[in-house]
């Protein structure tokens, strides 16, 4: 049950960062549209205002993405990174399996900020929007490093559940040899005793017959 809850848990991580890879991509479309100088200065005011609210949404998600009230695209606080989460796997203290810390996938997290300044102001010409296509290209391999954490924890829970299966399958094997009744053993074991009990039943009958023989003489 544990470890089905945390596969959720991952599933949420992932999903939610795969919508914010997506904002990623469309961000850098836009850039790419505001870095040539075919575009007039209002078409880039205009792009501004698509990218800022792009990295608004892109901090909704990491705030809003949550487990049981447990942040997990940063910390508490915007400027906070999410903690390293824990998952009872096993009956020993030792049988955890946890979640890498520090993720924050979020404007501040992701170095994003001085885009967010850019956007808000309004790109001013096509060479300062090409500046700021490295940072989203640095934000895309961050955000795709945290997914893959998260996919690696996540294919070790899967694998943690099967091998807990497995060991439940094993132990309820061995359980039925030991409580279970073999059927076929005590089937034969009856047959046998009911036999020998009806040949001692017979004896005893025939030597009561004995008896009864001797005293009728005897009268």
């Amino acid at each position: 049950s544990n470890g089905n809850s945390a596969v959720s848990l991952t599933q949420i991580a992932d999903k939610a960062m795969s919508e914010q890879s997506n904002i990623l991509d469309t961000i850098k479309t836009k850039l790419v549209q505001a870095a040539t100088d075919t575009t007039s200065d209002q078409g880039r005011e205009a792009i501004g205002k698509d990218v800022s609210k792009l990295l608004d949404q892109l901090n909704n998600i990491a705030s809003q993405t949550n487990y049981n009230g447990t942040t997990l695209l940063q910390g508490a606080s915007a400027g906070a990174a999410a903690s390293s989460l824990t998952f009872q796997m096993g009956e020993t203290d030792a049988d955890t399996i946890k979640t890498t810390a520090g993720v924050q996938a979020n404007v501040a997290g992701l170095t994003l900020s001085g885009l967010k300044a850019s956007a808000d102001a309004g790109f001013t010409s096509a060479g300062s929007a090409r500046s700021l296509m490295k940072n989203v290209d640095s934000a895309i391999n961050t955000l795709n490093g945290w997914r893959a954490d998260f996919g690696s924890t996540q294919n070790q829970l899967e694998s943690a559940i099967r091998n807990q299966m497995t060991q439940q399958t094993n132990i309820k094997s061995a359980e039925s040899v030991i409580r279970d009744v073999d059927y076929a053993q005590e089937s034969a074991n009856f047959n046998k005793q009911n036999i020998i009990s009806q040949a001692g039943t017979y004896a005893m009958s025939q030597a009561n017959s004995i008896q009864q023989n001797v005293l009728r003489l005897l009268q």
